[in-house]
């Protein structure tokens, strides 16, 4: 079992309407950048397309991390992350 406080998050932020694709991948590059200026202990950044008018970008985070990067950024919701890094 993982340990609390070791555990990675992914933090995401939903797109909606008929640019939704689009906005998520515009954020995407700003999730990138963010990740390098602040040295995050992961570096991995991804989109997910559910349907041409829902998209996602997320970021996952050290759980030691989340409370700050969550304060910066204000993700619209977070799950603990399971694959691999």
């Amino acid at each position: 079992m993982e340990k609390l406080l070791d555990r990675k998050i992914k933090i995401i932020w939903d797109f909606r309407g008929p640019t939704a694709s689009h906005t998520a991948e515009h954020y995407l590059k700003h999730l990138k950048e963010f990740a390098e200026v602040e040295e995050l202990k992961y570096d991995l950044e991804g989109l997910e397309h559910f349907s041409p008018t829902h998209s996602i970008a997320y970021l996952v985070v050290d759980e030691v991390e989340l409370k700050e990067v969550r304060s910066i950024l204000k993700p619209h919701r977070g799950q603990v992350y399971s694959g691999k890094i």
